[in-house]
């Protein structure tokens, strides 16, 4: 099993130690994220979980799954379609159901070459891209989940793989919104959970992004406003990227306004 598969094991295991507990009623509570419910998290992260299973190993499915799903998604209604694809299924019964998706994952992913490839909404991908960015997914809707609660989240170092995402994902931003990417790629400078220090790009005093990895990885998978961490941004291009940085797939999306997520 390679390390990717093992951190996105461990990062789904911590949000399900913090969910075991909860009564039915607090699945229906809403979060800071758009509104959505608990629930609605769980059966987000459960039907595209199941979804990269199917892409690996049953790509037929997986193409009739994306029939069913794209009419939905180009009309905003990704929730509508997740709630009708498990047929209503919520608090503890959902709970159990996401959980046995995330072990049919690892056991599936686990033994694949990392570098072989499998096919996606868009263009394919490497197997461990393709787990990594369920790894940014379980971390990034963990965060509205950890807030609602009013629980600060203890991150670990396998939350670099959301920060090189980040990284790799500078020009996607800019090409995303149909802007000339920049010819030079900002440094980063981030302080890891494990107070390591994690160096990105070629050091230099014009675009500079310093400062605790986890609020990096919050400013590009847009869980949090740059305004509303303690980052250190230097220079115009960094500052114009923190502003709209997005690590995932799909339409440009704007980052939270300020003020309007935190731990409550």
């Amino acid at each position: 099993m390679f390390q990717q598969v093992i951190d996105f094991h461990d990062e789904s295991e911590a949000l399900f130690q913090l969910l075991e507990s909860l009564s039915d009623d607090d699945f229906e509570r809403c979060t800071q994220f758009k509104n959505w419910t608990i629930n609605n998290i769980l059966r987000h992260l459960h039907v595209w979980n199941r979804a990269a299973t199917m892409a690996l190993v049953e790509p037929a499915e997986f193409q009739a799954f994306l029939t069913q799903a794209v009419p939905y998604i180009m009309k905003t209604q990704l929730s509508d379609f997740e709630h009708r694809y498990l047929s209503g299924s919520q608090a503890r019964e959902l709970l159990g159901t996401w959980n046995q998706g995330v072990t049919d994952l690892c056991e599936y992913y686990g033994p694949v070459e990392p570098k072989s490839r499998v096919v996606w909404a868009g263009p394919d991908m490497s197997v461990r891209s393709s787990v990594t960015a369920r790894l940014m997914e379980t971390w990034a809707h963990g965060q509205a989940i950890y807030d609602l609660l009013g629980i600060v989240r203890v991150d670990e170092d396998r939350i670099r793989n959301i920060a090189v995402l980040g990284v790799n994902t500078f020009g996607w931003t800019y090409k995303n919104r149909g802007m000339d990417i920049p010819p030079k790629v900002p440094y980063l400078s981030l302080r890891a959970p494990s107070g390591d220090t994690w160096e990105f790009n070629e050091p230099q005093l014009e675009n500079v992004v310093r400062g605790s990895a986890t609020e990096f990885c919050q400013v590009v998978t847009q869980t949090r406003n740059i305004a509303d961490t303690s980052l250190d941004v230097l220079g115009v291009i960094a500052t114009e990227w923190m502003s709209m940085a997005q690590c995932f797939a799909g339409p440009p999306m704007d980052p939270p306004t300020t003020g309007t997520r935190f731990t409550a």
